[in-house]
Protein backbone atom coordinates (compact mmCIF):
# COMPACT_ATOMS: atom_id res chain seq x y z
CA UNK A 1 0.00 0.00 0.00
CA UNK A 2 1.03 3.38 -1.41
CA UNK A 3 1.37 5.86 1.72
CA UNK A 4 -0.11 9.11 1.12
CA UNK A 5 1.60 12.55 1.28
CA UNK A 6 0.75 14.65 4.33
CA UNK A 7 0.79 17.63 1.67
CA UNK A 8 -1.51 17.68 -1.44
CA UNK A 9 1.01 19.22 -4.22
CA UNK A 10 0.29 17.58 -7.39
CA UNK A 11 2.83 16.96 -9.68
CA UNK A 12 1.61 19.45 -12.07
CA UNK A 13 2.01 22.25 -10.37
CA UNK A 14 6.07 22.01 -9.84
CA UNK A 15 5.91 21.05 -14.20
CA UNK A 16 3.65 24.65 -14.58
CA UNK A 17 6.29 26.24 -11.90
CA UNK A 18 9.11 25.00 -13.49
CA UNK A 19 8.02 26.33 -16.38
CA UNK A 20 8.01 29.53 -15.56
CA UNK A 21 11.28 29.61 -14.05
CA UNK A 22 12.57 27.89 -17.18
CA UNK A 23 11.27 31.08 -18.89
CA UNK A 24 12.69 33.48 -16.38
CA UNK A 25 16.41 32.12 -17.04
CA UNK A 26 18.14 33.27 -14.03
CA UNK A 27 21.74 32.55 -12.39
CA UNK A 28 23.04 29.76 -10.36
CA UNK A 29 22.82 29.68 -7.36
CA UNK A 30 24.73 28.51 -4.11
CA UNK A 31 24.89 24.94 -5.79
CA UNK A 32 26.71 26.35 -8.98
CA UNK A 33 23.14 24.51 -10.96
CA UNK A 34 21.73 26.24 -14.12
CA UNK A 35 18.67 25.79 -15.97
CA UNK A 36 20.81 23.99 -18.12
CA UNK A 37 22.11 21.14 -15.53
CA UNK A 38 18.83 21.26 -13.73
CA UNK A 39 17.49 19.99 -17.25
CA UNK A 40 19.85 17.56 -18.35
CA UNK A 41 17.87 15.49 -15.68
CA UNK A 42 14.46 17.20 -15.42
CA UNK A 43 12.32 13.79 -14.60
CA UNK A 44 14.65 13.07 -11.61
CA UNK A 45 15.12 16.39 -10.57
CA UNK A 46 11.51 17.29 -10.74
CA UNK A 47 10.49 14.22 -9.09
CA UNK A 48 12.59 14.75 -6.07
CA UNK A 49 11.62 18.55 -5.33
CA UNK A 50 7.95 17.01 -5.97
CA UNK A 51 8.63 14.66 -3.25
CA UNK A 52 10.62 16.87 -0.37
CA UNK A 53 7.95 19.22 -0.74
CA UNK A 54 4.55 16.79 -0.86
CA UNK A 55 6.19 14.81 2.18
CA UNK A 56 7.53 18.44 4.40
CA UNK A 57 10.97 17.51 4.03
CA UNK A 58 11.80 20.64 1.69
CA UNK A 59 14.29 22.24 2.94
CA UNK A 60 15.45 26.03 1.29
CA UNK A 61 19.30 25.65 0.97
CA UNK A 62 21.02 29.40 1.39
CA UNK A 63 20.58 32.16 -0.92
CA UNK A 64 23.46 33.16 -2.76
CA UNK A 65 24.36 36.85 -2.20
CA UNK A 66 26.63 39.36 -5.03
CA UNK A 67 26.90 42.49 -4.75
CA UNK A 68 25.38 44.39 -7.97
CA UNK A 69 27.14 47.64 -8.49
CA UNK A 70 24.51 50.65 -8.53
CA UNK A 71 24.67 53.49 -11.27
CA UNK A 72 25.52 55.89 -8.37
CA UNK A 73 28.05 54.31 -7.04
CA UNK A 74 28.69 51.92 -4.65
CA UNK A 75 26.33 48.37 -4.70
CA UNK A 76 23.17 46.77 -3.38
CA UNK A 77 23.10 43.04 -2.22
CA UNK A 78 21.09 40.53 -4.74
CA UNK A 79 20.31 36.97 -3.51
CA UNK A 80 20.41 34.26 -6.17
CA UNK A 81 17.88 31.45 -5.42
CA UNK A 82 18.84 27.99 -6.37
CA UNK A 83 16.87 26.74 -9.75
CA UNK A 84 14.72 24.27 -7.60
CA UNK A 85 14.28 26.66 -4.80
CA UNK A 86 13.27 29.13 -7.62
CA UNK A 87 10.73 26.42 -8.49
CA UNK A 88 9.51 25.71 -5.03
CA UNK A 89 9.03 29.06 -4.46
CA UNK A 90 6.40 29.31 -7.65
CA UNK A 91 4.60 26.60 -6.64
CA UNK A 92 3.54 28.35 -3.26
CA UNK A 93 3.16 31.69 -5.33
CA UNK A 94 0.84 30.09 -8.08
CA UNK A 95 -1.09 28.94 -4.83
CA UNK A 96 -1.00 32.47 -3.15
CA UNK A 97 -1.82 35.07 -5.67
CA UNK A 98 -5.19 33.83 -6.94
CA UNK A 99 -5.90 33.85 -3.21
CA UNK A 100 -4.18 37.76 -2.45
CA UNK A 101 -4.67 39.35 -5.46
CA UNK A 102 -8.00 40.44 -5.19
CA UNK A 103 -7.72 41.82 -1.83
CA UNK A 104 -5.27 44.56 -2.74
CA UNK A 105 -5.54 47.76 -3.26
CA UNK A 106 -6.97 49.51 -6.69
CA UNK A 107 -3.80 52.08 -6.16
CA UNK A 108 -1.39 49.33 -5.80
CA UNK A 109 0.95 48.92 -8.82
CA UNK A 110 4.17 47.25 -7.92
CA UNK A 111 4.22 43.24 -9.25
CA UNK A 112 0.94 43.15 -10.34
CA UNK A 113 -0.44 41.66 -13.72
CA UNK A 114 -1.83 43.99 -15.73
CA UNK A 115 -0.81 47.33 -13.94
CA UNK A 116 2.71 48.91 -14.32
CA UNK A 117 4.81 51.82 -13.15
CA UNK A 118 3.64 53.90 -16.72
CA UNK A 119 -0.23 53.68 -14.99
CA UNK A 120 0.86 54.66 -11.52
CA UNK A 121 2.51 57.13 -12.82
CA UNK A 122 -0.47 58.68 -15.15
CA UNK A 123 -2.67 58.59 -11.94
CA UNK A 124 -0.13 60.47 -10.09
CA UNK A 125 -0.25 62.66 -12.79
CA UNK A 126 -3.61 63.42 -13.29
CA UNK A 127 -4.57 63.60 -9.30
CA UNK A 128 -1.66 66.40 -8.98
CA UNK A 129 -4.15 68.53 -10.93
CA UNK A 130 -6.82 68.06 -7.95
CA UNK A 131 -4.22 68.61 -5.14
CA UNK A 132 -1.45 70.69 -5.01
CA UNK A 133 0.79 69.06 -1.80
CA UNK A 134 2.14 65.14 -1.75
CA UNK A 135 3.32 63.23 0.67
CA UNK A 136 6.72 61.20 -1.34
CA UNK A 137 7.96 58.07 0.85
CA UNK A 138 10.30 55.36 -0.12
CA UNK A 139 10.52 53.04 2.83
CA UNK A 140 14.65 52.53 3.68
CA UNK A 141 15.81 48.79 2.86
CA UNK A 142 12.05 47.92 2.80
CA UNK A 143 12.84 43.89 1.61
CA UNK A 144 15.34 43.36 3.89
CA UNK A 145 13.00 45.00 6.74
CA UNK A 146 10.09 43.26 6.84
CA UNK A 147 9.18 41.60 10.02
CA UNK A 148 8.64 38.08 9.88
CA UNK A 149 5.82 37.93 13.10
CA UNK A 150 3.85 40.38 11.41
CA UNK A 151 4.26 39.48 7.79
CA UNK A 152 3.53 35.64 9.06
CA UNK A 153 0.56 37.29 10.74
CA UNK A 154 -0.67 38.84 7.46
CA UNK A 155 -0.43 35.92 5.32
CA UNK A 156 -2.67 33.64 8.32
CA UNK A 157 -5.55 35.75 7.72
CA UNK A 158 -5.50 34.44 4.25
CA UNK A 159 -4.66 30.82 4.26
CA UNK A 160 -4.43 28.00 6.76
CA UNK A 161 -2.69 25.98 4.43
CA UNK A 162 -0.15 23.54 5.96
CA UNK A 163 2.56 23.56 3.53
CA UNK A 164 2.45 27.49 2.46
CA UNK A 165 2.83 28.53 6.26
CA UNK A 166 5.59 26.18 6.52
CA UNK A 167 7.73 26.72 3.43
CA UNK A 168 7.26 30.47 3.55
CA UNK A 169 8.30 30.30 7.25
CA UNK A 170 11.42 28.26 6.43
CA UNK A 171 12.28 30.89 2.92
CA UNK A 172 12.43 33.60 5.59
CA UNK A 173 14.88 31.86 7.57
CA UNK A 174 16.98 31.08 5.05
CA UNK A 175 20.27 32.07 5.25
CA UNK A 176 22.50 34.06 2.52
CA UNK A 177 25.91 32.72 1.47
CA UNK A 178 28.12 35.61 0.96
CA UNK A 179 30.82 35.72 -1.45
CA UNK A 180 33.24 34.42 1.05
CA UNK A 181 31.35 31.62 2.09
CA UNK A 182 30.39 32.64 5.15
CA UNK A 183 26.60 32.11 5.89
CA UNK A 184 24.52 35.49 7.22
CA UNK A 185 21.47 34.78 8.98
CA UNK A 186 18.06 36.39 8.23
CA UNK A 187 15.99 38.01 11.19
CA UNK A 188 14.16 40.21 8.68
CA UNK A 189 13.25 40.88 5.19
CA UNK A 190 11.29 39.05 2.76
CA UNK A 191 12.94 35.35 1.26
CA UNK A 192 14.80 36.09 -1.88
CA UNK A 193 13.20 34.70 -5.29
CA UNK A 194 9.60 34.59 -6.88
CA UNK A 195 7.42 34.78 -4.08
CA UNK A 196 8.97 37.82 -2.21
CA UNK A 197 6.69 40.61 -4.41
CA UNK A 198 3.82 38.96 -3.30
CA UNK A 199 4.67 39.12 0.21
CA UNK A 200 6.30 42.30 0.34
CA UNK A 201 2.76 43.74 -1.52
CA UNK A 202 1.17 41.53 1.49
CA UNK A 203 2.93 43.46 4.16
CA UNK A 204 2.60 46.96 2.91
CA UNK A 205 -1.38 46.25 2.20
CA UNK A 206 -1.87 46.47 5.47
CA UNK A 207 0.99 48.63 7.02
CA UNK A 208 -0.42 51.39 4.38
CA UNK A 209 -3.12 50.47 1.59
CA UNK A 210 -5.46 49.45 4.75
CA UNK A 211 -4.11 51.61 7.22
CA UNK A 212 -4.86 54.69 4.64
CA UNK A 213 -8.24 53.22 3.87
CA UNK A 214 -8.75 53.22 7.61
CA UNK A 215 -7.62 56.29 8.72
CA UNK A 216 -7.45 58.58 5.70
CA UNK A 217 -10.34 57.64 3.34
CA UNK A 218 -10.29 60.98 1.07
CA UNK A 219 -6.75 60.96 0.58
CA UNK A 220 -5.76 59.88 -2.57
CA UNK A 221 -2.24 57.45 -3.39
CA UNK A 222 -0.34 56.02 -5.23
CA UNK A 223 2.26 52.97 -4.38
CA UNK A 224 4.27 51.02 -6.39
CA UNK A 225 6.16 48.68 -4.02
CA UNK A 226 7.80 50.81 -1.08
CA UNK A 227 7.37 53.81 -3.40
CA UNK A 228 4.64 56.33 -2.44
CA UNK A 229 3.07 59.08 -2.95
CA UNK A 230 -0.10 60.67 -1.32
CA UNK A 231 -1.88 63.26 -2.43
CA UNK A 232 -2.96 66.29 -0.31
CA UNK A 233 -4.90 69.97 -0.82
CA UNK A 234 -2.80 71.96 1.84
CA UNK A 235 0.76 71.77 3.11
CA UNK A 236 -0.27 71.17 6.76
CA UNK A 237 -2.43 68.26 5.84
CA UNK A 238 0.53 66.82 3.85
CA UNK A 239 2.73 67.39 6.97
CA UNK A 240 0.72 66.09 9.35
CA UNK A 241 0.04 62.89 7.53
CA UNK A 242 3.84 62.32 6.73
CA UNK A 243 4.30 62.68 10.51
CA UNK A 244 1.21 60.18 11.14
CA UNK A 245 2.93 57.97 8.50
CA UNK A 246 6.45 57.82 10.13
CA UNK A 247 4.95 56.95 13.48
CA UNK A 248 2.47 53.81 11.50
CA UNK A 249 6.27 52.48 10.03
CA UNK A 250 7.92 52.39 13.08
CA UNK A 251 5.20 51.22 14.95
CA UNK A 252 5.01 48.61 12.28
CA UNK A 253 8.99 47.63 12.98
CA UNK A 254 9.98 49.24 9.39
CA UNK A 255 13.18 51.18 8.90
CA UNK A 256 12.51 54.91 8.66
CA UNK A 257 11.97 56.44 5.25
CA UNK A 258 14.79 56.61 2.94
CA UNK A 259 13.44 59.65 1.49
CA UNK A 260 10.34 61.11 2.83
CA UNK A 261 9.20 64.41 2.52
CA UNK A 262 6.12 67.16 2.36
CA UNK A 263 6.00 69.42 -0.76
CA UNK A 264 4.40 70.86 -3.61
CA UNK A 265 4.18 68.61 -6.45
CA UNK A 266 5.90 71.02 -9.26
CA UNK A 267 8.76 71.69 -6.44
CA UNK A 268 9.37 67.72 -5.77
CA UNK A 269 9.99 67.06 -9.55
CA UNK A 270 7.99 63.65 -9.24
CA UNK A 271 6.44 64.42 -12.78
CA UNK A 272 9.96 65.73 -14.09
CA UNK A 273 12.40 63.86 -16.19
CA UNK A 274 15.12 64.44 -13.57
CA UNK A 275 13.38 62.03 -11.19
CA UNK A 276 13.07 58.43 -12.16
CA UNK A 277 10.14 57.55 -10.40
CA UNK A 278 9.94 54.30 -10.84
CA UNK A 279 12.27 53.51 -12.85
CA UNK A 280 10.54 55.18 -15.40
CA UNK A 281 11.70 58.42 -17.03
CA UNK A 282 9.50 60.22 -18.75
CA UNK A 283 10.28 63.63 -20.64
CA UNK A 284 8.50 66.86 -18.71
CA UNK A 285 6.77 68.09 -21.71
CA UNK A 286 4.79 65.17 -22.30
CA UNK A 287 3.24 66.43 -19.32
CA UNK A 288 1.65 69.24 -20.83
CA UNK A 289 1.23 68.75 -24.33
Amino acid sequence: MIKAKPFDISKREVWAAFKKVRANQGAAGVDGQSIEAFEANLADNLYKLWNRLSSGSYLPPPVRRVDIPKANGGTRPLGIPTVADRIAQEVVRRYLEPLLEPRFHADSYGYRAGRSAIDAIRTARRRCWRADWVVDLDIKGFFDSIDHELLLKALRKHTDCRWVLLYVERWLKAPMRLEDGRLEPRTAGTPQGGVSPLLANLFLHYVFDRWMVRTHPYTLFERYADDIICHCRTKSGAVALLAQLEERFVACRLSEPRRSKAGGWRASGILGNHRLRWGIALRRASFFE
